[in-house]
């Protein structure tokens, strides 16, 4: 997907369509008004918050304490490959090499 840059901006080309009640489109009236913009600007601002929040809270791993020291300490000190890993390793490079 091409992304708009201050150089290329992007076409509004696509329309989404929704059904509300009508104390939603107050509210969102109401909060438009308060915030200077139109009701349009303000909802599709708020989803786009709303959408880049939930997709970082998705795609951010949260570590307890604990967790994090694991973790660390697997990336510091890593254990030793076990003989099914090794055995896999060179299956890989001997299947690489033929290829």
């Amino acid at each position: 997907m091409t992304r708009p840059t201050r150089d290329r901006p992007t076409a509004k080309t696509e329309r989404l369509e929704t059904r509300l009640t009508s104390e939603q489109k107050e509210l969102f009236e109401d909060a438009a008004h308060v915030t200077g913009r139109t009701v349009t600007d303000f909802v599709l601002s708020s989803a786009a918050k709303e959408a880049r929040r939930v997709l970082i809270e998705d795609r951010l791993l949260t570590l307890t304490a604990s967790d994090s020291a694991a973790f660390a300490e697997a990336i510091l000190a890593p254990p030793d490959p076990s003989e099914r890993l090794r055995k896999a390793a060179a299956n890989y490079v001997e299947s690489a090499a033929v290829s």
